[in-house]
């Protein structure tokens, strides 16, 4: 079964650091800090987990996670 996929970005109209689940516009969670937003992404994803990239500020890409590490793909890199 595929996990789900999560983007955490910055909202440059709100400043905030937004989780949003892929192929919604709706942010799951929001947060004042991206250090904030780091600390809960376990449970921000919530108890079946997923795949989160994580973009800079200037929306590239910094990293990818997988929670919990158990549903990490075994062919990724990381």
């Amino acid at each position: 079964m595929p996990i789900d996929k999560y983007t955490l970005h910055k909202d440059s109209d709100t400043e905030k650091w937004r989780l949003e689940k892929e192929g919604s516009d709706k942010a799951k969670r929001t947060f004042d800090r991206k250090e904030d937003a780091l600390k809960d992404l376990k449970h921000a994803v919530g108890p079946n987990g997923g795949s989160v990239r994580i973009r800079k500020v200037d929306n590239t890409i910094q990293e990818e996670r997988t929670y919990p590490r158990s549903k990490d793909p075994k062919s990724s890199k990381g």
